[in-house]
């Protein structure tokens, strides 16, 4: 039987926000991260993380690097008892780069198909799943499979809120300060 999942974003919702990590170095996920994580785990639903990564296609990093950043988190979600069930990410970019990175994909946030995948993957109900983001284009994808979508306040979303939310043509089905408030107000029921 499928499951709901909440999808979180990474830079910017489970880590702060430094533009382009393009070296381990660079990666530091909020202290909060696992205790989201495990919050989601806890409530019996899949914590997935979703991410655009065209650092790849912009030739900043080695796709290598991306399973390397993407570890730390894992592992230490593992290690704290907590569990992430899923990592998806795009390392597409229509417009930079060369092929195969440069392309016009169905993965890039918004578009669904990182949802779509993990759904397949995973077993996932995602009419019953959220997404949690710092942007307007994590929310996008969310609406784009029928899920519901948290802005944090963390990376860009204060901008977000304050400098472009009003103009939106879809409101957030829910704001939050962070993704460990997000996934304990979701899993209570929001």
């Amino acid at each position: 039987m499928s499951r709901p999942a909440v999808f979180f974003d990474r830079d910017g919702t489970l880590s702060h926000e430094v533009g382009y990590v393009n070296h381990i170095t660079r990666f530091e996920p909020f202290s909060f991260a696992v205790d989201a994580i495990r919050a989601v785990n806890a409530a019996d639903r899949l914590a997935v993380i979703v991410t655009n990564q065209a650092g790849v296609a912009r030739g900043y990093f080695p796709e290598s690097l991306i399973a390397e950043v993407n570890g730390v988190i894992v592992n230490r979600a593992a290690s704290s008892g907590a569990r992430v069930d899923g990592v998806y990410y795009c390392s597409h970019h229509p417009s930079a780069g060369a092929p195969p990175y440069r392309q016009d994909c169905d993965c890039r946030k918004p578009r669904p198909g990182m949802l779509h995948r993990a759904a397949k993957d995973l077993d996932i109900d995602l009419s019953k799943s959220w997404v949690i983001g710092d942007r307007l284009g994590d929310l996008e994808l969310a609406w784009n499979v029928g899920a519901r979508a948290c802005l944090v306040k963390t990376g860009y979303g204060r901008g977000e809120i304050e400098y472009w939310m009003s103009g939106w043509k879809r409101q957030p089905d829910l704001i939050a300060e962070n993704a460990l408030d997000a996934a304990l107000r979701i899993v209570e029921g929001h």
